[in-house]
């Protein structure tokens, strides 16, 4: 996780925009670092390089799987429970005879939860969901649907908009002191880096391809409103 300069935590300050805003433009910088990474390893490129990339998201939302049945985000977000999306990439995994992986550590959330770094981690894990419609529009050209293989890629019944708004309206109204703002901005910045992490992992530090911006949205959203 990078840590944020003093310019960085100063010049997005809680009065000049919703919280969700001074998310989105606290992290378009690690944010587009990473839609880079995942795009060069062109997950879409084949069936093989596609499993690999349901590892990488498996790695990551595991860890927050917890935050979805947490009572103190549940508060902010009654209609957050049952979102968690393991259980559908566990499914996409079986779909094409991917053993759920182990893993050495615990996650990140199993116990007790310190909400404001919580939200950070949740605005990337929630936000992922728009942007998924433009991935699963990539995974369908190798032969995967939201039946097979792609599940995890889904829209909600309510629509993917629609779950976006309720939540960033949850965020942007939840009462959180002063001086824990930049533990918000930290959560996201260390669930950004989490997937970085998991990516070099799964996938080896090589990088091959170009990057192909606007195709990553299920990492972060970026320029949504």
């Amino acid at each position: 996780m990078e840590a944020q300069s003093p310019m960085e935590r100063t010049a997005i300050s809680p009065e000049s925009a919703g919280r969700s805003q001074r998310l989105k433009e606290a992290t378009t910088s690690i944010h587009e670092r990473l839609d880079d990474a995942v795009m060069r390893r062109q997950p879409f490129s084949s069936i093989e390089n596609y499993r690999l990339f349901l590892l990488v998201q498996h790695a990551f939302h595991r860890h927050v799987e917890a935050l979805y049945r947490s009572p103190a985000v549940s508060r902010l977000f009654p209609m957050i429970a049952g979102r968690s999306r393991v259980q559908f990439i566990e499914l996409d995994l079986a779909d094409l005879d991917v053993s759920r992986p182990d893993y050495a550590q615990r996650p990140q959330f199993d116990g007790e939860v310190a909400l404001p770094t919580a939200l950070g981690w949740l605005y990337v894990a929630e936000g992922a969901k728009l942007g998924a419609a433009f991935l699963l529009k990539h995974a369908r050209l190798i032969g995967l649907s939201e039946d097979f293989g792609a599940r995890h890629l889904a829209a909600a019944e309510a629509g993917r908009a629609s779950e976006w708004r309720a939540f960033r309206a949850g965020l942007d109204a939840a009462e959180l002191p002063a001086d824990s703002e930049a533990d918000v901005i930290s959560g996201a910045n260390a669930a950004f880096a989490n997937v970085r992490a998991a990516l070099a992992r799964v996938y080896g530090a090589g990088e091959t391809g170009a990057p192909s911006r606007g195709v990553l949205g299920s990492i972060q959203p970026r320029g949504w409103t």
